[in-house]
């Protein structure tokens, strides 16, 4: 108990209650000490005090200037636009449907218009716009200066065959059973040649080694059929003597290693690009072709060194794989049909073989077209 009482909190509880309980007591005997006002009492009158405004009394025309005016919330016109008004009546059912109607066809002419919009501008973004600039001097008698037209378009694609990673040169094995279907050939030609064509039977190169074959190939990015390697490897293409032509299939010359790489390169320099969505077999030109013969005018015999088939190329800005109007599949194709045409007096599709003053040349006939 004395622990309680000497803390500080109880006893300011207990004198807080004690004041209260003096106040209670205070105001209860105020209560009785005076009794209730009786209506026939009136109080006093009290005097106003200041008995004078300090500054002063306000006269009328102080009253009216402070006044208080009416607030723009509460003139009339005002008040009367936030009144409820009297509901409409209902529009009739005939007038309801074509207003429908109306808004269903608007809203769908709004998308029509978006979605054409839209395709326009996805279809036609890249489409390609002509400027007109002022270039230097035209090439012109007058000297005139006129507007040379430049479109935006953008170039071809670089041809990839045309620009091979470069690689080691390696040499690779020829199976004997090619080889020796390779030469069987070549003995039928040359023994032709020598008996009819002796002339153009010296202009036949020398064999041709694989090294530098090996070398072409990396050089090109390609890799040469193995019957066009064993050919190389019997004669390294074909040289013209001073009143010769070279030997060579359906009126073009034979090329050497040498000069099949050179060919390639040169025809690369003059079109490595890809038209765009264009087929390689279609185009004038594309690096994966092997130029294996060449008339001396722009003209190219070709192995698709995919395909594996003979085309030509002219300088018209051509390329076919129908030479001479037939289909050659290979290039032991063209080596066997050649061979053929010789010991039998046959054609190679319009090109046929013959003997005139000891060479051979190749005449251009209607003649039925034989493999």
């Amino acid at each position: 108990m004395r622990q309680l009482i000497r803390s500080r909190g109880v006893w300011l509880g207990l004198l807080a209650a004690l004041a209260a309980a003096a106040i209670v007591v205070f105001v209860r005997s105020r209560r009785h000490s005076t009794g209730p006002v009786r209506p026939s009492e009136t109080p006093a009158p009290v005097e106003q005090w200041p008995p004078t405004p300090i500054l002063g009394a306000p006269t009328a025309e102080d009253l009216s200037r402070f006044a208080a005016r009416p607030s723009v919330l509460d003139r009339p016109g005002f008040i009367k636009f936030f009144e409820p008004r009297e509901p409409r009546e209902p529009l009739e059912e005939p007038v309801r449907r074509r207003l429908l109607r109306w808004g269903v066809a608007g809203f769908a002419l709004v998308l029509l218009v978006a979605g054409t919009q839209m395709l326009e501008s996805v279809v036609f973004s890249k489409e390609t716009a002509t400027v007109v600039r002022e270039e230097p001097y035209s090439d012109v008698p007058n000297g005139d200066r006129l507007p040379q037209p430049v479109t935006n378009e953008e170039p071809p694609d670089a041809d990839e065959d045309c620009n091979p990673k470069s690689t080691s040169p390696r040499v690779r094995k020829i199976s004997t059973k090619v080889t020796k279907a390779v030469n069987r050939q070549w003995r039928r030609i040359e023994t032709w040649l020598k008996t009819n064509a002796p002339a153009t039977y010296r202009t036949l190169g020398e064999p041709g080694d694989a090294k530098a074959i090996a070398a072409a190939e990396a050089r090109m990015g390609l890799r040469f059929p193995d019957p066009l390697r064993a050919s190389l490897l019997r004669h390294d293409g074909a040289e013209s003597s001073e009143n010769t032509w070279a030997f060579g299939f359906l009126g073009h010359s034979n090329l050497s290693v040498r000069q099949i790489r050179d060919e390639w390169t040169s025809l690369c320099q003059i079109d490595g690009e890809d038209e765009v969505f264009s087929d390689p077999r279609a185009e004038w030109w594309d690096g994966r072709m092997i130029p294996f013969a060449a008339d001396g005018v722009g003209n190219d015999l070709v192995i698709d060194s995919l395909m594996r088939d003979v085309g030509e190329t002219d300088h018209e800005g051509t390329m076919g794989f129908t030479p001479g109007e037939v289909r050659i599949r290979s290039y032991y194709a063209l080596l066997k049909s050649t061979a053929d045409a010789m010991e039998n007096g046959g054609s190679v599709g319009r090109w046929r073989p013959r003997a005139v003053g000891g060479e051979l040349e190749w005449d251009v006939t209607e003649a039925d077209h034989s493999r």
